[in-house]
């Protein structure tokens, strides 16, 4: 999951953007309304954590942006204002949620856990998938019943193949939705990733290679994709 995080208190944003790694969720922050507008322009996210009160175009004017968009983005607002029209005039902007300071890491990873599944495409909370069981808010996978651990970012990677249900992913949309914007893109990074998840899963490999397309979770023979899975 990317996540893109616009709160303009240097501590509390750092703070939340280590939180978030530490549960395999890459975020990008922007601290003020141009900045947050200019990452929204170039990259895909996930969900939206916005803080109302920024400098440049409010947290209010960012959440109006990206529900015209249609991209259907959730939105969670996280703001000290906490009185009940403040809350209803964030929900009528169109946010899908709402969490005022002060408030626990802990709580806004389970929320923002939440609204990942209630996306538009509906994904269950625990996902099953070629003998696999992934489970995003416990972070456990299990492999034919069998525990694997695994570090935050081979979980990070794991959970979009899995989302692909069998469909190849480039290593570019990996980069984009596993790693933050400070990711170098000629970075060998994802197949050194995938390779050491690969191994972590286990015999017989369960992560199929096909050279200039991409990976994907071996459900069965693709016909399309000779695929490699060395």
């Amino acid at each position: 999951m990317r996540v893109l995080l616009v709160e303009d208190e240097p501590y509390l944003a750092d703070a939340v953007r280590d939180c978030l790694r530490l549960e395999a969720i890459a975020a990008d922050v922007a601290r003020d309304g141009d900045t947050a507008l200019e990452l929204l322009s170039v990259n895909s996210y996930d969900l939206a954590v916005l803080d109302r009160d920024i400098p440049g175009p409010s947290g209010d004017e960012i959440a109006r942006r990206i529900v015209a968009s249609g991209s259907g983005m959730p939105i969670l607002m996280l703001t000290a204002a906490d009185r009940i029209d403040d809350k209803a005039s964030g929900f009528e902007l169109g946010a899908d949620d709402y969490l005022t300071k002060p408030f626990e890491l802990r709580e806004l990873v389970m929320r923002l856990r939440a609204l990942d599944r209630r996306r538009a495409y509906a994904r269950p909370p625990v996902r099953e998938l070629a003998g696999l069981r992934v489970d995003p808010f416990r972070r456990e996978v299990f492999r034919d019943g069998r525990y694997v651990a695994l570090t935050r970012k081979q979980f990070a990677v794991l959970e979009v193949l899995v989302a692909a249900e069998g469909g190849f992913v480039s290593a570019e949309e990996l980069l984009e939705r596993a790693w933050d914007e400070n990711a170098n893109p000629f970075t060998n990074a994802v197949r050194i990733t995938v390779s050491a998840l690969r191994k972590r899963l286990g015999e017989p490999w369960l992560i199929a290679t096909a050279p200039g397309v991409g990976y994907r979770i071996d459900t069965g023979p693709d016909p399309a994709h000779p695929c490699d899975r060395s």
